[in-house]
């Protein structure tokens, strides 16, 4: 084609020059009227036919404009891409830090429009004025996080079942995925908790059913994992409870079959929640009352494994652990809570915690693909983002849980970015 389209403009080319060679030498060229109407006529012709090239041009650039921006959006992670994303696979999407942006991305939804939000978390509605917590994205240093896709996200998890497992932390990271899904879907009344409860920090089992895709996202409140039993016979006045470190805890049969199982402990594992609460170690049946609490943690976590090696199907089942979430009260008595106004610049210790190392020594050695949500070192800058002063409480400042909307969307953003990017562990339907 492009040999033949050479020959024509060498042609014309001959053409035109042969033409002018006829007239070298004509002292004078007469011009009919005849002739200028024919003149005219060529030049209107040439002007259309540029407009119509223009036209022509600039509608197939139109036309095309989309998709060119679609597809180097895509690209550059601008766009939500779930699928085939090596860059996201071999990044550390941990080692970051926060950017802002004020693009009206965030936020994903309005926590006082999403009634599974709990009133103590939802920090606008109770009168915190300041926004600039809402507009922080996580950016990691050699990656970008994919952008939540609500409607590809509620489509992907058709026919699933999501589990989250663990203290009051995880049920705020449940309520956010659920905020964040609802905005996306049209008829609210087809989102319903399963047995007509109300968000509460006391029921063990939550569930919310998105009918209309036929997936739920359940929360089970496990604080320890491990189980909590009554004070054992025979044993001192000062033990009112044990934890048995080598048995998961007796509700464990119900997280299984699930096709996403997200787990999180650490925040109860402290004196003030089990030695002063009279609440000691039991292994193999005998009560230690010198085992201390990081020592315990440990075993507690490989009972946690070895139950996940036995227990769940990894033909079916993502599993995630999420690592310690710090909180940034000013003093060890947690009475005071001073806010600041912007994320820290720095983490003042709290990007680091044993029990956050501890999880990852575990799931090292686990012959299971275990994914940890490393959020350590990304949430020890959000000194902004606690529920502070906004608890709904007067008397009851808050700077362990998270503000919603906020920190936990974005642990949420990078779940989904790596399940969907992890086609080892292929999604089967819910049953």
């Amino acid at each position: 084609m492009t040999s033949a389209l050479n020959r024509t403009i060498s042609f014309n080319k001959s053409s035109s020059f042969n033409r002018r060679s006829l007239n070298v030498g004509s002292p004078k060229v007469n011009i009919t009227r005849s002739g200028w109407v024919s003149l005219r006529f060529q030049i209107l012709v040439i002007i259309a036919s540029v407009i119509s090239f223009f036209i022509a041009v600039g509608g197939g650039y139109i036309y095309l404009l989309p998709s060119i921006s679609h597809t180097f959006f895509h690209s550059q992670g601008l766009f939500s891409d779930y699928n085939n994303s090596e860059s996201l696979r071999n990044c550390n999407v941990f080692d970051g830090s926060w950017v802002q942006v004020h693009d009206g991305y965030y936020p994903l939804y309005n926590a006082t429009e999403c009634p599974f939000v709990e009133q103590g978390f939802n920090c606008l509605g109770n009168g915190r004025s300041d926004m600039n917590y809402l507009s922080w994205r996580w950016k990691p240093k050699s990656c970008d996080v994919p952008r939540f896709d609500v409607h590809g996200v509620l489509e992907m998890l058709r026919s699933k079942r999501i589990v989250f497992v663990g203290d009051s932390m995880s049920r705020t990271q449940w309520e956010s995925l659920i905020c964040m899904l609802m905005a996306g879907v049209e008829d609210k009344k087809g989102v319903y908790e399963v047995n007509q409860n109300q968000i509460t920090k006391r029921i063990r089992f939550l569930g919310v059913r998105f009918s209309a895709y036929n997936f739920t996202v359940e929360f089970f409140r496990s604080v320890f994992l491990v189980q909590q039993d009554p004070m054992p016979k025979h044993a001192p006045k000062r033990v009112k409870s044990t934890l048995i470190l080598d048995k998961l805890d007796d509700i464990s049969e119900q997280w299984v079959n699930s096709d996403v199982l997200i787990f999180n402990t650490g925040q109860w594992w402290v004196p003030s929640k089990l030695f002063n609460m009279g609440c000691y170690f039991n292994v193999g049946g005998s009560l230690n009352l010198g085992m201390s609490i990081p020592a315990a943690f440990r075993i507690a976590l490989e009972t946690w494994a070895s139950w996940v090696e036995r227990e769940i199907n990894r033909n079916r089942t993502h599993v995630f652990f999420r690592t310690f979430e710090p909180s940034h009260w000013s003093d060890q008595t947690r009475g005071t809570c001073n806010l600041t106004r912007y994320p820290s610049l720095e983490t003042d210790g709290r990007d680091q915690h044993l029990f956050s190392d501890t999880v990852l020594e575990v799931v090292k050695n686990v012959g299971f693909p275990i994914n940890v949500l490393h959020v350590t070192s990304m949430s020890a800058f959000r000194s902004d983002a606690h529920v502070g002063n906004w608890s709904g409480n007067l008397f009851m400042q808050d700077c362990s849980h998270w503000c919603l909307p906020g920190v936990p969307d974005m642990w949420n953003e990078i779940v989904l970015s790596q399940l969907f990017t992890d086609n080892e562990i292929p999604f089967q339907p819910m049953e």
